[in-house]
């Protein structure tokens, strides 16, 4: 070997005992950063939600969070940002030749934060205990297809009657329904489950303290702050699938509909927009457009296809007579309030289902439902009521988590429209989420404005909830049969039709007016990365539904760029 060599190797071993060796950062959860990534202390995501009173799916869905949620327990399936359904607690899943039983095999590798393994108990009992009708869960009416669940809510079985069972091991887990479900997995979004061990032990509310909590999801609880905020920690020992990067998540408690904008101009928090009570005004959406820096930031999608409608009991007078519910929808501008209101935030609806939805029919629906003051004059004069003459006042009851100013200003826009083209006096008034569902699933309220978006892919999740069983006091015995046996089909061009007879009889039987689908934008940071932030399939770039929540597969993949060292300090 010539000294050169020698030589020259000898300065290579210097220069690499000298320069420290390259190691990937990880985070406390053993996941190792993306090369970009801020340093762990950055990697904390924040952002706005009103106050909760609980983060459980199956204690209450109503007085959850609106942001992040359903950390604690890991769901059976979660959906990615192409709509796809991919494992999580549930490693794979079978369904038998008839279509009614299907089997869920859970992965062996998951804990609860007390040691205790996730099994087909906890499956079973946090079923059980949303059937039971001691419980009044909020929203009973979701898991209708499981057998005997409808009886069971009524009281008629036991909970335990429910076709929620443990099959042949504790890491079995088998649902019967009481007729082919083809969606059921994708309905199994939403099936993270309660620890039964804790439940048994410190009651529902024993994740609301850090104290009591236990977790088997990607975070464990850190802080709650009453009225103030909540603080979410990497679960080190998550044996889940998919581990996030983020260290942490803080939940700021406030009024998003008003104060999420001007918190993120403040740089307070870093994800705006996707919540349904976050709808950017016409101001807000002016001042984007015209900062080149927010511009870049903001980004717009289909959500998960709302659709904003006013409701009526139609059990009872005056909206049990179809005039008149034909008169309201005759005298209301919904291409005025898209146009001046809404703007792009919205288009205009002529059914339930939103262009893009599958089986939507917005052409074939186009013309049923048309603004024509004269005609709704008419039918009001025909059902008793000239010029509204003996018509009652209304209230109309607004939801307070989707009362955006946006939302309000429509809802005011409502009112002027039926007061000018019929003389009816309408009061708006604001109600708290939880009062409001409440009267609206006791088929007690009279007239109202509201949304409702997908909760699974599937036209028999969105027409579901207008069957007579749901939440709305409507009952169309044809539309009944439509979906209920359209959703059991696994002939798909046979079940698209039924599925679009159905939605002809809601517009047409006037079940509610709809008025317009969201397209909503959401403002993240710059130094907000993620493969979930990136364009999907589609070429679509927008935080997707269900956003942030832990039964999506987005909240794994964000994390803090270096970015970030710009903003905060």
């Amino acid at each position: 070997m010539s000294k050169r060599v020698i030589v020259y190797l000898l300065v290579l071993m210097m220069f690499f005992s000298l320069t420290p060796a390259f190691s990937a950062v990880k985070n406390s959860a053993g996941k190792v950063l993306p090369p970009d990534a801020a340093p762990l202390e950055y990697q904390v995501l924040r952002v706005m939600s009103q106050p909760a009173t609980t983060l459980d799916w199956f204690i209450s869905v109503y007085k959850r969070t609106s942001e992040a949620n359903n950390y604690f327990g890991e769901p059976l399936v979660r959906l990615n940002k192409n709509f796809e359904i991919v494992p999580a607690a549930a490693t794979r899943w079978t369904v038998s030749k008839d279509g009614l039983t299907w089997t869920f095999y859970l992965d062996k590798n998951i804990k609860w934060t007390d040691g205790t393994p996730l099994t087909a108990e906890d499956f079973v009992f946090s079923f059980q205990l949303a059937a039971d009708p001691k419980h009044g869960w909020d929203f009973a009416w979701f898991y209708s297809p499981i057998k005997n669940w409808d009886k069971a809510v009524r009281g008629e079985v036991p909970p335990s009657a429910i076709g929620v069972k443990q099959g042949k091991d504790p890491y079995t887990l088998v649902i019967t329904t009481e007729y082919p479900a083809p969606y059921l997995p994708m309905m199994m979004l939403y099936s993270t489950p309660l620890s039964k061990k804790a439940y048994e032990k410190y009651g529902p509310y024993y994740n609301n303290d850090p104290k009591t909590s236990v977790s088997c999801g990607p975070y464990v609880l850190e802080e709650w702050t009453k009225d103030k905020q909540i603080v979410f920690r990497i679960n080190k020992n998550y044996g889940g699938r998919v581990k996030p990067y983020l260290e942490k998540i803080i939940v700021t408690f406030g009024d998003p509909g008003t104060s999420a904008f001007k918190a993120y101009l403040a740089g307070e928090i870093d994800i705006c927009g996707y919540s349904n009570s976050q709808i950017f005004t016409p101001a807000d959406l002016e001042v984007i457009e015209k900062d080149p820096e927010l511009s870049k930031q903001f980004h717009q999608g289909f959500g998960d296809f709302r659709t904003f409608y006013i409701g009526f009991d139609t059990y009872n007078p005056p909206f049990n007579d179809l005039r008149v519910r034909k008169a309201f929808a005759h005298a209301i501008d919904k291409e005025a309030i898209v146009n001046t209101i809404i703007k792009k935030q919205g288009i205009t609806a002529y059914g339930f289902l939103m262009p893009g939805f599958p089986g939507a029919n917005p052409e074939g629906l186009k013309g049923i439902i048309t603004y024509n003051p004269e005609l709704a004059k008419k039918l009001l004069a025909e059902a008793g009521y000239p010029d509204g003459k003996g018509f009652p006042a209304l209230d109309m009851w607004v939801r307070s988590d989707l009362a955006s100013p946006t939302v309000v200003a429509a809802a005011n826009a409502i009112g002027a429209m039926l007061k000018k083209n019929l003389g009816i006096d309408v009061k708006i008034t604001v109600k708290e989420t939880k009062t409001f569902m409440d009267a609206l699933n006791a088929h007690k309220l009279q007239f109202y404005l509201v949304s409702y978006g997908m909760d699974y892919l599937d036209q028999s999740n969105m027409l579901g909830i207008w069957v007579s069983t749901g939440r709305h006091a409507w009952k169309n015995e044809r539309f009944d049969k439509l979906v209920k046996d359209a959703s059991a089909l696994l002939d798909k061009k046979k079940r698209d039709e039924m599925f679009k007879e159905a939605e002809k009889i809601l517009v047409e039987d006037v079940g509610g007016i709809f008025l317009w689908h969201q397209t909503p934008g959401a403002l993240w940071k710059l130094y907000v990365k993620g493969k979930d932030l990136e364009p999907d399939k589609y070429g679509i770039t927008a935080l997707h539904w269900p956003g942030i929540e832990g039964v999506g597969t987005t909240i794994f993949s964000i994390y803090i760029s270096k970015d970030v060292l710009k903003y905060r300090k």
